[in-house]
């Protein structure tokens, strides 16, 4: 498969980097690597739609220069050369490895992640924030939904917290299919995996809801996600900068939850609510 690589320049970078490549994934972009001056990414050429890349929010701020170059390059094997520059990671008493690390002992959980150049290795301050405070949550018989799962990181820690049952959602059919890998790694097979939106959920009720996606996509489906909290539950969300938090937190208690914890990691946020 032919890739189309982008070589941004970001001024200022920070947080303009960042914000940048959250907006290019939500275009379809695959991977991406930070530089010094910004980032590069990649996306699959069939899959490049130029109105859609036209449409970026931060191209058209002017509070941002950002110039980029653009090379066709040929197929390439993408998974090894992103996994041969993942590290393992620590999140207190959590380690989360690949395969391909060793075993390390003296953790209370640890996690096995394929990456598949999925989102939710850990690496990530927002997933780092949910492992953490997940870490710190009683899950046990709590039906649980991981709402846009990535590797599945967070859905598998939670079953070994012992909640349950637990679904998995994610609207990219490859992170699906590396949930469901994940899950086997991990010898966890109970955990439902649906590729889908906000929609898939139907009457569905969970006890606690974690939604590590994107400002956008946490304001438009929030009522969904009230309407599967069971009463007295608690919804986890993260995906966003701290400079977010006055529009979602006005959101969700607009909806008549009340915030119960917030967590900050350099510029992203955590916001937890209780229905």
């Amino acid at each position: 498969m032919e890739y189309l690589g982008f070589d941004f320049t970001v001024k200022p970078a920070l947080p303009g980097t960042d914000i940048l490549i959250a907006e290019l994934a939500d275009a379809g972009f695959e991977s991406f690597e930070e530089t010094d001056t910004g980032c590069k990414a990649w996306i699959p050429a069939r899959s490049f739609d130029q109105q859609s890349f036209d449409a970026i929010p931060l191209l058209m701020d002017n509070a941002y220069s950002i110039e980029y170059k653009v090379e066709m390059i040929a197929h390439r094997n993408w998974n090894a050369e992103w996994e041969s520059g993942f590290d393992p990671v620590v999140v207190d008493n959590c380690i989360i490895r690949a395969p391909f690390h060793e075993a390390v002992s003296g953790y209370e959980y640890e996690v096995v992640i394929l990456p598949q150049m999925s989102f939710g290795t850990g690496h990530h301050e927002t997933t780092s924030l949910m492992v953490g405070k997940l870490l710190t949550m009683n899950l046990q018989g709590l039906a649980a939904l991981d709402m846009g799962c990535g590797t599945g990181v967070l859905a598998i820690l939670a079953a070994m917290k012992g909640a349950g049952p637990i679904w998995a959602v994610d609207n990219n059919a490859n992170a699906c299919e590396n949930t469901l890998e994940n899950c086997i790694l991990n010898k966890i097979p109970d955990i439902t995996v649906k590729n889908g939106d906000a929609a898939v959920l139907q009457e569905n009720q969970f006890h606690v809801i974690f939604a590590n996606i994107n400002r956008n996509i946490l304001l438009a489906d929030m009522h969904t996600y009230f309407s599967a909290l069971k009463p007295g539950g608690r919804i986890l969300i993260s995906g966003f900068f701290e400079t977010d938090i006055p529009e979602l937190s006005a959101a969700c208690v607009k909806l008549g939850l009340n915030e119960t914890d917030r967590k900050q990691k350099n510029e992203w946020a955590l916001l937890e609510y209780t229905k």
